[in-house]
């Protein structure tokens, strides 16, 4: 899975510069109890941002907050949050309605079951943190839970509570890190049963099913992220640069794909373009320690 590779690449670069922890708590299991501290696994650098102007005068735009029955400007004391039940028709929720709803945080990820790390299917998954544990006291146990985890194949998944909002997540051994991972609900994930997706390959398609193993060996290497680059943020920020020193743009040459008869002339044509690949050293499975 794309999230543990990311998180086991970033524990097996090297010791952090040492950032303060966006959580402070606990992790318990059974009767064991381990202080520790969480730590974002991910950042966003030198993202691009853009702001709207008026195109007259490179002025920016400000939004307004416009009443769509009286056609006024409203406050922000004057407004409310609505939870629409039908159309036109909403529920007023209060800050005092929220806060009933809150989580008690509780700064404690009690980890309620130990289930194979292979059953967790990768769409569930969305932020990792990295767990380090914080104290000398917490260093025996913190290696004991490790360990155990990467010998079992088991990752610990329980509830935690970040922001004032309780999230399902689990904890599994990326490296010499921890790593807690938050999982989507059940309810968030969507059925793919209306898509009308085919049926599997059948005996009559043998062919072509081997022509595209063999195309598959021609590309097989291993796991680099550093091999793949934002190729759209280089370029938009190259013509950024560019316009900005007054210089002329230079669109990219885009190659036109060859047309193919058939699946089958486009399988054969693409493994007499491909050079055999090194393959890669065995892949590893994405919960396997």
């Amino acid at each position: 899975m794309a999230t543990q590779a990311r998180a086991r690449k970033h524990a097996d670069d090297g010791k952090r510069s040492g950032p303060r922890p966006m959580w402070k708590g606990a992790v318990t299991f059974g009767l064991v109890t381990m202080p520790v501290a969480l730590h974002s696994a991910t950042e966003r650098k030198n993202e691009l941002s853009f702001r709207l102007l008026h195109a007259k005068d490179e002025s920016p735009i400000d939004y307004k907050r416009v009443c769509h029955e009286e056609g006024v400007e409203v406050p922000w004391a004057e407004i409310v949050k609505g939870y629409a039940l039908a159309k036109d028709r909403y529920v007023v929720v209060t800050d005092e309605d929220f806060e009933k709803a809150r989580v008690p945080g509780t700064q404690t990820f009690e980890i309620r079951d130990f289930v194979p790390g292979a059953s967790i299917d990768d769409f569930y998954f969305t932020q990792p943190y990295y767990v380090a544990p914080a104290g000398p006291a917490a260093t025996k146990p913190y290696a004991l839970l490790r360990d155990a985890l990467a010998q079992s194949g088991r990752v610990g998944v329980g509830t935690i509570v970040l922001r004032q909002r309780e999230h399902l997540a689990a904890l599994e051994p990326a490296g010499q890190a921890l790593v807690l991972t938050t999982l989507r609900w059940a309810y968030e994930l969507r059925s793919p049963s209306s898509l009308g997706l085919p049926s599997p390959t059948t005996a009559r398609d043998r062919r072509e099913l081997e022509l595209a193993l063999r195309l598959i060996e021609t590309l097989a290497t291993d796991w680099d992220p550093k091999r793949y680059k934002d190729t759209y943020r280089e370029v938009l920020l190259d013509i950024i640069e560019r316009k900005a020193a007054g210089k002329p743009i230079r669109a990219p040459r885009v190659e036109r794909q060859p047309k193919v008869r058939s699946l089958m002339s486009a399988l054969e044509a693409s493994l007499r373009e491909r050079k055999p690949a090194a393959r890669a050293a065995g892949r590893r499975h994405r919960r396997a320690a």
